[in-house]
Formats: C-alpha cells, structure tokens, sequence
C-alpha cells in the first residue's frame, strides 16, 4: 500500500491521503487529483504555524511583495532625480555668478567700543537654602506637629523628615525634644511646622500640610 505523501493531504481538514484516493476517509472532502502549488504550500503552512488563514493569503502575500517593490523603485527613482536637479542649479549659479563682475569701493571700517567685563554689574548670589528653625528659647505659643519619632530611633530620622517637609514647600519646620517641654509627652522628637501665637492661628495652617501629603498633622501648643 503506498505511503501518504507529506503534501498529499485533505484541504479541508489537514489529514493524509494515499495517491488515488477521490474522499478523504476524515471528513468526506472531494480530494483533488493532484495537490496543486496552493495546497501544497497551504499544507506546510498548517504543519509549521498549527493554523491556515485561507488560499487568499498567497495572492495576498504577492500583492505585498509587489508594492514594496514599487516603493522601492519609486525612492530609488525619485533621489536620482533630486540629486539631478541640485546638480543642475548649482552649476547654473556657478555660471551666472561668473559671467557678471562688479567693482566696489571699500566700505570705510569702525571699530566698535569695548566694554571690559570690570565694568560689568556682578550677578546677583544665590537666594540662600532653606533650613531647619529652633524653638524660640523665651517663646510660648502653637505649632503644627507633623510627626513624632521615638528618641530610642535617634534624631538623625526626624531631621530628615523635617527636611523632606522644607523640600515639599513648608516652612519655618524645625525638630524638637519633647522631653524639654512640659506640654509634651517626653521621649519623642517632634517634628514641627510654624510658630503661632494662639492655636486659631494655628489650626488655619493646617491645610497647608494636609496639602502637602500629610494625613494627620494637627495644633500643639509649646511650653517649657
């Protein structure tokens, strides 16, 4: 019994087929007498992908091929032709500007003023960084605590949240030990922001923080 071919199969459903058979044994498909070009290439197709768009795929593929082609051709085509043309309008003002010679009188040459860079206003210095503030030694009043870090985790922690805060816009923000004020539980280093005189004051800046990022900032007041 002769051995299916690799290109000898069903166009419907991809099954093998021996030379001679007229209905596949699969799914009853007309078998055509000889694979054609089209089904023998469609055949590979559903080997290597699994799947088969259609026999319009080829006539597709060809037209695409086609078109590269032709733009390909057409780009060449059209930079020859403006390298061509440049060519010809350089060599014609070559010839124009040759063939016309004209004499003038030298212009008289002034010599513009000088200025030394003595004489120039130096720039102005930079506008100064902002910085962390100190509590007021002599001062009782309100601020607005945005966090409280244990001293058992060290100042080095409140310091930089307290710069994060002069980076975000907020200011005058400082740190303080809470244990050198009697308004304040003690073992905490209180990282402020303002120094009011009365706690509506006070409370009227806490938006700004809560601006700024900050959920749960809230008035104190500070005395020692």
């Amino acid at each position: 019994m002769a051995q299916p071919e690799d290109d000898r199969r069903c166009p419907r459903c991809d099954t093998p087929y021996n030379e001679g058979q007229e209905y596949c044994l699969e799914c009853g498909e007309r078998l055509p007498a000889r694979p054609s070009l089209v089904t023998r290439l469609g055949a590979r197709w559903r080997r290597h992908l699994g799947w088969y768009p259609g026999d319009w795929i080829w006539p597709a593929l060809l037209a695409l091929v086609v078109a590269i082609v032709a733009g390909v051709v057409s780009a060449v085509w059209l930079a020859d032709d403006s390298s061509s043309a440049s060519d010809t309008v350089v060599r014609t003002e070559v010839g124009s500007s040759t063939s016309v010679t004209t004499q003038t009188a030298p212009e008289p040459t002034t010599t513009a003023p000088t200025t030394t860079a003595t004489n120039a206003a130096p720039p102005p210095p930079p506008p100064p960084k902002p910085a962390l503030v100190a509590w007021p030694a002599t001062k009782s009043g309100w601020t607005i605590v945005l966090d409280s870090v244990p001293t058992t985790n060290g100042r080095a922690g409140a310091v930089a949240e307290a710069k994060q805060a002069l980076r975000l816009g907020l200011k005058p923000v400082g740190v303080i030990d809470s244990s050198a004020f009697s308004s304040l539980h003690p073992g905490y280093y209180v990282v402020f922001f303002g120094i009011y005189d009365n706690e509506p004051e006070a409370q009227s800046h806490v938006i700004e923080a809560h601006r700024r990022s900050y959920r749960e900032p809230y008035p104190r007041r500070i005395t020692r």
